[in-house]
């Protein structure tokens, strides 16, 4: 994931209300630091300082490096006289930031076994303060900007939480449950059966961002492109769909793949998406909940390009 600073935040829509969005920014700000919290409460000290894989990083990082950037982007410059809560979290959990200067390795995220979880939750306790410090008095439009931008990026963090919590608790043979499914009876979809296809006419079309609200800076401007003509799948492929590519040989037929594809599959032995596994009555697959059986109507995931 690529972190971004706006070029020139002097472009966000003004604000007509500038008390208003301050005490709205302010709630968003509470709840927002809350969930990432909420994210953590299931897990162990243990669970939050493992890194699964390079790509991925550990739960105390992500709540961390969270802090981290509104320490180092907002309070930094916008509270005189103010002293970070420890200087070396500034290269310990920056991420691709390289104008704010050195950065711990991204595959030796899960070293960081100091400062612990506690260290890393009083940091941000420390850090949130001082926000509502700030917000309390604050209406320049330049740092409700960052405030916002800072909020995009942790729930893109909250996301990746989920996704490195997954993974790594895959990797555990107990097959551990993150959390409980409240409604195991329900599918998430309908299974469509077949599937039909819409058609699209080739010709201009107008993408990127050109309205009122938040975007990131590599959604503007808006232009126009050429799109070819091209059909859409009503709906996503679903597991049932998938399952009986599998049973007709679908990893097994070099026909049905690029070269590039079919080499990646024989290298790494795979016969199935990412998360199932083969259960005495048929196909399962681990999820936050634990081993579930395949839901039909529900769109395959963890496949690869």
């Amino acid at each position: 994931m690529n972190d971004r600073i706006p070029r020139r935040i002097e472009e966000a829509p003004a604000r007509d209300t500038p008390m208003a969005n301050t005490m709205a920014l302010k709630q968003r700000f509470d709840a927002i630091r809350a969930a990432s919290i909420a994210l953590a409460a299931p897990l162990s000290a243990e669970d939050c300082v493992a890194q699964s894989m390079p790509d991925a990083s550990p739960v105390k990082w992500h709540l961390a490096h969270t802090t981290w950037f509104f320490e180092t982007f907002i309070l930094s410059s916008a509270v005189p006289e103010y002293e970070s809560v420890d200087p070396m979290f500034r290269v310990l959990f920056n991420s691709y930031y390289n104008a704010i200067g050195d950065k711990h390795p991204r595959p030796q995220r899960g070293m960081l076994t100091r400062p612990s979880l506690d260290q890393v939750l009083a940091y941000r306790r420390a850090v949130d303060e001082a926000m509502e410090n700030l917000l309390a008095a604050c209406s320049d439009t330049a740092v409700l900007d960052l405030m916002e931008l800072g909020l995009q990026h942790e729930q893109q963090h909250q996301e990746l939480i989920l996704t490195d919590v997954k993974h790594l608790l895959s990797l555990n043979p107990l097959h551990p449950t993150y959390s409980s499914l409240t409604n195991a009876s329900a599918s998430s979809a309908e299974d469509p059966g077949a599937t039909s296809w819409i058609s699209f006419p080739e010709g201009l079309e107008i993408i990127g961002f050109d309205g009122e609200g938040f975007c990131f800076d590599n959604e503007r401007p808006a232009h126009r492109v050429f799109v070819p003509g091209f059909e859409l799948a009503r709906g996503p492929v679903t597991q049932r769909q998938f399952a009986a590519f599998i049973e007709d040989d679908g990893y097994r037929r070099p026909d049905l793949w690029l070269s590039e594809g079919w080499d990646w599959v024989r290298a790494n032995s795979i016969e199935a998406p990412q998360y199932w596994q083969r259960g005495g009555g048929g196909w399962e697959q681990f999820t936050l909940h634990g081993m579930r059986p395949l839901d039909p109507g529900s769109a395959v995931c963890h496949v690869s390009l």
